[in-house]
This record gives C-alpha cells, sequence and structure tokens, in this order.
C-alpha cells in the first residue's frame, strides 16, 4: 500500500517559497542547537530561515557589487537548478539522467569550438577542472612536474600536491604575467597558463602554448571572452592547448558549482582519466563520480541570450572596468596598479592605508591583494548591475576623506 508524502510532492509550499524569495522574511529566528526530536513542518521552516539564507546572504547584484568573481545569476538559472533539485538527476549514468547527458553534450558542443578544444565535461569547479587537465597530462603523456607563474591559482598546487608532482612556481613580469625569460626545461613538463589570475586579471603569455609536452590554460575567469567578438583576440593561442578549464559560475552567470574542462584530443585525455566498474555501464570520466546536471542551467541561459547576449554583458562589464580605471588614473589620491587587462582593477590610495578606503566603503564593493607585499584594493567587474557612477562617487568620496 502506497501512503502519500506531501514533503515528495509539488504543492502551495514551492509558492510560499517564491513569495519569500521576492520579500524574505526580515526577522532571523533562533534556530535549534540540537536536532528536532520532532519536524517543524516544510512551511514553517521555509518562513523560519528565510530571514537567514535571504536575508543574511551577500547581495552580489547590488549597484555597487564588485569585490569578488561572484556575479548575481539570471531568473531563469533559479527555475532549472528548482527543476534539477525535484529531479535530482546523476550525471554518474545516463538511465538516471537522461536529459542530462544530452543538455552536457549539446553545451560542450557549441562552446568547445570557441576554444579550439574537441570536447570535455562539466565538473564542480574550476579547482576540480584544473585537477583533471593535469591528472590527464600525467597519464597521457608522462609529465613529471608542473610549471606556472606564481600568480596561479592555488588549486594548480594542490594538484601537484594529490597528484605526487614537482611545482615549480616562475616568477611574473610588471603586469602580472608569468615571465618567460624566467622558464626553466619544459621537455617533462606541463605548462599552466593562467588566463584571468585571480588578483590581477593578467593573462599570461598564450603564444608559449605547445612549448611544455602538455599545455593547460587556466581560463576559470577570462575564458568566456572567447565568445566577445571585441575581446576574444585577449585569449588568442588558447586554441592550441592541450586543455583547457573554465569556471561557468563565474563569467557565465551561472549558480554554483558549475565548471566545464575541456580537451584538444578527447580519446586521448579519456583513456588517461577513466575507470570502470562492474555497476557501470560505460566508464566513469573524470574526477567525480555522482554530479549533478549543471549543464542545464547553462543551456538555458544560452537559449535565453544568445552568444550575442552573453557577449554584450561581458563586454558591458569589460567597459565599466576600463572606466573606472580611467577615473583613478585621473584621481590624485589614487594611484592604478596597471591598466584593468580582464575587467580587474587594482589600485590603492595615495594618502591612506587600503584597509581604510576599503572600510570606509559599502560592504562587497572592493576586496583586498597583496602584491610583492603590499596591500591594494581589488574591484571585480562580475556584475553586469553595477551603477559605476555610484562607485566612482562613493571611492573618490572615501580617498577624499582623508584630507
Amino acid at each position: 500500500m502506497r501512503i502519500p508524502d506531501p514533503s515528495f510532492s509539488p504543492h502551495d509550499g514551492l509558492n510560499k517559497a517564491l513569495e519569500l524569495l521576492a520579500s524574505p522574511s526580515c526577522d532571523a529566528v533562533e534556530l535549534p542547537f540540537t536536532l528536532p526530536e520532532s519536524g517543524l513542518g516544510d512551511k514553517r521552516v521555509l518562513e523560519m530561515l528565510s530571514g537567514h539564507v535571504l536575508g543574511k546572504a551577500a547581495r552580489l547584484g547590488s549597484p555597487t557589487s564588485l569585490a569578488h568573481m561572484d556575479p548575481p545569476t539570471p531568473w531563469i538559472t533559479w527555475a532549472m537548478a528548482l527543476w534539477n533539485a525535484s529531479l535530482n538527476q546523476n550525471m554518474l549514468h545516463e538511465m538516471t539522467s537522461p536529459f542530462g547527458a544530452q543538455a552536457e553534450a549539446r553545451v560542450l558542443s557549441w562552446l568547445v569550438p570557441y576554444f579550439g578544444m574537441e570536447g570535455g565535461h562539466f565538473c564542480a569547479g574550476s579547482t576540480i577542472a584544473n585537477l583533471t587537465g593535469i591528472w590527464a597530462a600525467r597519464d597521457a603523456v608522462g609529465i613529471k612536474k608542473v610549471v606556472a607563474s606564481q600568480a596561479a591559482h592555488l588549486s594548480v598546487e594542490k594538484a601537484c600536491r594529490l597528484l605526487g608532482l614537482d611545482f615549480v612556481k616562475v616568477a611574473v613580469d610588471r603586469k602580472g604575467r608569468l615571465d618567460c625569460n624566467q622558464l626553466p626545461n619544459l621537455d617533462d613538463a606541463c605548462l599552466v597558463l593562467t588566463a584571468g589570475a585571480t588578483a590581477t586579471g593578467a593573462v599570461d603569455p598564450l603564444d608559449l602554448v605547445g612549448a611544455a609536452k602538455w599545455t593547460h590554460v587556466d581560463a576559470a575567469w577570462a575564458g568566456p571572452l572567447r565568445l566577445s567578438r571585441p575581446h576574444s583576440g585577449i585569449l588568442d593561442g588558447i586554441e592550441a592547448a592541450d586543455s583547457v578549464a573554465v569556471s561557468a559560475h563565474k563569467w557565465f552567470f551561472q549558480p554554483k558549482d558549475s565548471a566545464l574542462v575541456m580537451f584538444r584530443d578527447l580519446d586521448i585525455a579519456n583513456a588517461a582519466i577513466s575507470f570502470g566498474g562492474d555497476y557501470l555501464s560505460k566508464p566513469n570520466v573524470g574526477v567525480q563520480g555522482s554530479r549533478s546536471a549543471a549543464a542545464i542551467p547553462l543551456l538555458a541561459t544560452f537559449l535565453a541570450w544568445g552568444r550575442e547576449g552573453m557577449a554584450q554583458r561581458l563586454d558591458h562589464l569589460m567597459q565599466m572596468a576600463d572606466s573606472l580605471a580611467d577615473v583613478i588614473e585621473k584621481s590624485d589620491r589614487l594611484e592604478l596598479w596597471g591598466r584593468p587587462q580582464t575587467a580587474i582593477n587594482v589600485f590603492r590610495p595615495i594618502y591612506s592605508s587600503t584597509a581604510e578606503l576599503v572600510k570606509a566603503l559599502p560592504p562587497g564593493m572592493l576586496s583586498t591583494c597583496v602584491l610583492d607585499g603590499q596591500t591594494w584594493a581589488r574591484s571585480v567587474a562580475a556584475n553586469p548591475l553595477v551603477d559605476m557612477d555610484l562607485v566612482v562617487e562613493r571611492i573618490l568620496a572615501a580617498s577624499r576623506e582623508d584630507a
């Protein structure tokens, strides 16, 4: 006899969730310190948690949000994430994700040509994407070490630790790019080039692609610029890499966790990073076993916006970063570290400390980074809803407060 359980069926509780999403409760009800013996009921929990989950969240789409590489997400991805959660499709096996597998294949077929790649798969963030690319390099062509700039993302060093590979850090030039003159012998190396360094947005010289036994490009941040006609050339050379990582939850505006790892020779890469199992109908490719259908929200976004719509938003953000850099350069109270390469500005006040400047501004407007032992303010144009006039007004006002 089947006993219905309303917790597993859609009902008006979902309408209540949408209500609260549009207008979250201002009250953050204190949560119990021990596991409740009896449940409080779904609707009551919605009301309790709205003040915490929604009310206490960082507002990444606020008019002054520029601090991090985390963008707001379009509402169509919320709908797809809800659908995904309701179905709980598992990409480990096509029988448990029939359309999820088709969606991933379709999105990859759209994107890989922009990077000169043949195929790949989604994964939960570029930390895993970078690990996967370096793992493929080790087991497909037998690299013994990894060479990257000192500005490379920490995930590269993590990957080396996990894979038992030597990690060689190379100095950067005055623009934050890997210094070509400092490279060691690359005959047995995987060269990791960064396309959009976390602190500065710098892009390593991509004419180095092919100089090592395997070249992996960590394009977690700047990769989506390949879809922008005015800015695609920033990443020229990436098409000759052996593997490329891109974070969809950065400049593709997707919910976390969503990233892609792509390969120029898919068969060689997959042979190196696949495992079988008696319970699997086909080999499991990559680091993760069970994973979500993260391609579906990106599929919906591309269908809704098209390449042009995605590129327009990226071009707008590049322009916003350039306009902020213009203001900083003209100010006699601010010092610009360098022109933004991929919509990240690094600067500091001349007559006060960086910490004082950042503290005087709304939370989420700026973050900080340390370059050559000095602390700089950092803005990241990841938010298409930013009001740059307001940001400029606040930064200039804060820089004058010490006058």
